[in-house]
């Protein structure tokens, strides 16, 4: 049977169309990673303890603002869904509805953060000798938090508008200054684990200064108010509200995995830092593929333009478990020139290595998951990725404890937990996800 000409040309526009939102997505979002790969790798040559430390600190900081990560999916497929409809002034209107819920939540977390800080580090189970230097990351790296969270606001605003250029650009220039800060603040002037904390938080405001100035002249163009609405605060917050249980459950998963790494042991603890910063970094890369999907399938949902939408997800999916397959082998075949960056110690080196191609093999799978979620985030369907969100946690749980029981000291232990969080937990996630995308509910079209 002959190729349609137009079928082909089409899938070729689509492609081209994808990576241009995915390659600068890419580099935005690399960066963030970017940042506790560089915090780690300075940080990891003051000492175990207090690679150990930044290993409690920097999970617990992650998760409050990856429990916030629903102020820029939810913020993205909202933007995405009215610009789609060609409603600019609605589109940036919640953009800046979403920035001020993003500030206010910030200062609160701030606050609740440097208080908690010496509970949680005992929480994740921190040792006498650790959690000194986790309390002081996580208080030094607390004021930042209002400005991560406007950036993923701003951020989400903007890649809904389908500009993912301008959010590249800044989160390359914070990484600089962050990198930057870091080497000053630990060694120059002398501050330690709490230098590394104090960088990251300035980087980050600056960052989210610059962005705010981007949206606001953007709303001002479109004639949307700047001023915070009551009902548009709401509504912002509303949308989130299942993401925001989605991503729940994905913290828990990641938290569970730290916590039976701190069981395991000072080494495999610290080993985790490092092969949870590489899988920050290679997954943040993937999901690029999954910031474009939720860009593209709010527009052509916002559009009415339901074929389109099935054109996203074939050609998006394709591009993710390839990727999947090329950062797979570039991180399974990596570990053993790249754990020497971050420490000394012979053991975690060894465990870094034998995991990283744990890590590597599954990362296919990794690739799938990440665009089925951007695919079903972007289309809105919150409610059920929160829902089965919940349902992956619970299959997971019962195999991180029986890591924590059976699994042997040191390197094969830290490997054996990879599979569980790599591979079973993934794999619960990719049955979910893949079984709602063949249907047609989430499809729902319109503003």
């Amino acid at each position: 049977m002959a190729t349609d000409p137009r079928r082909g040309r089409d899938a070729r526009l689509l492609d081209r169309r994808i990576l241009a939102l995915a390659v600068p997505a890419l580099g935005a979002l690399v960066a963030e990673p970017l940042f506790v790969l560089v915090d780690s790798a300075i940080v990891g040559h003051l000492g175990t303890a207090q690679l150990a430390g930044l290993a409690l600190a920097s999970t617990a900081l992650v998760t409050v603002v990856g429990l916030c990560v629903f102020l820029a999916y939810a913020t993205t497929a909202g933007v995405a869904r009215r610009l789609g409809a060609g409603d600019q002034r609605g589109a940036m209107t919640l953009g800046v509805d979403g920035m001020w819920l993003a500030l206010a939540l910030g200062v609160a977390l701030a606050a609740a953060t440097w208080l908690a800080a010496p509970v949680i580090a005992s929480a994740l189970g921190a040792t006498p000798e650790v959690a000194p230097h986790a309390v002081a990351y996580l208080r030094w790296s607390a004021p930042g938090l209002p400005g991560m969270l406007v950036v993923l606001a701003a951020m989400g605003a903007l890649r809904g508008l389908q500009d993912t250029r301008t959010p590249l650009w800044v989160a390359a220039g914070g990484a600089v200054v962050n990198a930057v800060l870091n080497v000053v603040l630990v060694y120059g002037v002398g501050m330690g684990i709490a230098g590394s904390g104090l960088g990251t938080a300035v980087a980050q405001v600056g960052m989210a200064a610059v962005l705010t100035r981007v949206v606001v002249r953007g709303a001002r163009a479109a004639g949307a108010s700047l001023a915070p609405a009551v009902g548009g605060l709401w509504s912002s917050a509303r949308a989130g509200g299942p993401l925001f249980v989605r991503t729940l459950s994905l913290r828990l998963a990641i938290v569970l995995t730290v916590a039976v790494a701190a069981d395991l042991g000072a080494v495999p603890l610290a080993a985790h830092q490092v092969v949870n910063a590489v899988w920050g970094l290679i997954a943040f890369a993937l999901d690029a593929l999954a910031i474009a999907a939720q860009a593209l399938v709010g527009h052509s949902l916002g559009a009415g333009d339901v074929a389109r939408t099935r054109a996203v997800l074939r050609r998006t999916l394709a591009w993710g478990v390839g990727a999947g397959v090329v950062l797979g082998v570039v991180v399974a075949a990596s570990g053993w020139w790249l754990a020497p960056l971050f420490t000394a110690d012979a053991e975690v080196r060894s465990a870094v290595a034998l995991t990283l191609v744990v890590v590597g093999v599954l990362m296919p799978l990794a690739g799938w998951v990440f665009v089925l979620d951007g695919v079903l985030i972007g289309a809105g369907d919150g409610r059920y990725l929160a829902v089965v969100g919940m349902v992956t946690l619970a299959a997971y749980v019962p195999c991180a404890l029986a890591v924590r029981a059976w699994a042997p000291d040191g390197a094969a232990g830290l490997a054996w937990l990879w599979v569980a969080f790599a591979g079973v937990f993934m794999a619960a996630r990719a049955v979910t996800t893949g079984l709602r995308a063949r249907g047609g509910t989430w499809m729902v079209t319109g503003a």
